[in-house]
């Protein structure tokens, strides 16, 4: 069993966009991030699974990693989970359930092997098992080595508890701020998103302006574990750090529907006098008085929305509004074509591998600043 000072921290994070969230979980001052495959692995203990889940932007969920041990047969796998210490983490009287993967191992059942553990929580600490529990113990058996964990999130922690209304294919928050992240937003200054939809960039951007935490209006299962101080939960989640924005974060959309969406949304994530909502066509776009800052937009695709070729005069367009009349501001396109991308005719630097978003891999088309 795990100290439960320091054990390993698993942050989740969108394939492809691990080394921007080790970047932000070093920033935030955890203890030597690394990335892996899938996420950010750090160390600490329960009050700093606490803080991930509140203040990290750009992770999917956070898990607690409390055992790890070597197994080949289930019998074996029987008797070392009833040698985890559940009663440390677990609660007797809040239900549990068990979700296991197996990957080059001997045990290669998965249901068999969670159907094992889960019997060894029941008869060694008596929790009752339930489907649709919100405690989940995750096991992975990787050539023959069990890790247990807890997911400490609950829900995605995308769903930051404001959003309401969303427009047809939105972009989960999580990884727009990592986008954000990647173009160098840091809050300081302006930032307009000509199709914002249901607003996720501009409200993203307009929390890390305000310095707002993304986990301060919602719950966590891990409220709901045996480690878990309401008071001192309650301090950590009282610290208020929010300032008055540098800058306005400015969202327009064609469509009157998406504009109401983003209004409301960004009403009830408390960040209304941050952002600015117009209905506008990419030709009515331009920049707001003051210094420059960063565009960045997620439009539609081919793939997703339609016919890729009859797009093509929507992402020209775009490219020369912008070149037109962003001169000193930077540009961030998240789109699964890059055939589109490249018709804004816009200076992009080299990119990175694409990641998957809702069935498709998207890419973030960046430039440096326009000439």
């Amino acid at each position: 069993m795990t100290r439960p000072d320091d054990f390993e921290i698993f942050l989740a994070a969108t394939p492809g966009l691990e080394p921007i969230l080790a970047a932000e979980v070093a920033g935030k001052g955890f203890k030597q991030p690394r990335q892996v495959p899938g996420g950010v692995v750090t160390r600490g203990g329960w009050t700093d699974v606490w803080r991930a889940n509140l203040w990290i932007r750009g992770a999917g969920r956070v898990l607690a990693r409390i055992d790890q041990f070597r197994v080949v047969h289930l019998a074996q796998l029987d008797d070392r989970a009833r040698r985890v210490a559940w009663a440390s983490v677990l609660r007797p009287d809040t239900p549990f359930r068990v979700e296991a993967s197996c990957a080059g191992s001997r045990i290669y059942h998965s249901g068999a092997a969670a159907q094992r553990i889960e019997t060894a929580i029941r008869e060694t600490l008596g929790a009752p098992l339930a489907p649709e529990a919100e405690v989940v113990v995750m096991a992975r058996i990787e050539d023959d080595i069990c890790t247990i964990s807890v997911d400490t999130s609950g829900e995605p922690l995308h769903k930051r508890g404001y959003k309401q209304a969303l427009n047809p294919a939105p972009m989960r928050e999580t990884m727009a701020s990592l986008f954000l992240r990647e173009c160098g937003y840091d809050g300081a200054e302006p930032l307009v998103d000509p199709m914002c939809g249901s607003g996720t960039f501009v409200i993203e951007a307009a929390e890390i302006a305000a310095r707002l935490n993304p986990g301060r209006a919602r719950r966590f299962a891990f409220e709901h574990l045996a480690t878990f101080d309401a008071a001192a939960w309650a301090a950590m989640r009282g610290v208020n750090r929010q300032r008055a924005p540098a800058a306005l974060c400015h969202g327009s959309d064609r469509d009157a529907g998406a504009i109401e969406m983003s209004r409301a949304n960004a009403e009830r994530a408390g960040v209304a006098e941050g952002t600015a909502f117009r209905q506008a066509p990419i030709s009515e776009i331009a920049p707001p008085a003051g210094p420059p800052g960063l565009v960045i937009v997620n439009p539609p695709y081919g793939s997703r929305m339609g016919d890729p070729g009859k797009l093509a005069p929507l992402y020209g367009a775009l490219g020369q509004t912008l070149l037109r009349r962003f001169g000193g501001w930077r540009v961030g396109i998240v789109t699964s074509e890059p055939r589109l991308a490249y018709e804004t005719r816009l200076p992009f630097l080299p990119r990175g591998a694409p990641v998957p978003h809702g069935g498709l891999r998207v890419s973030l088309f960046r430039t440096g600043t326009l000439g």
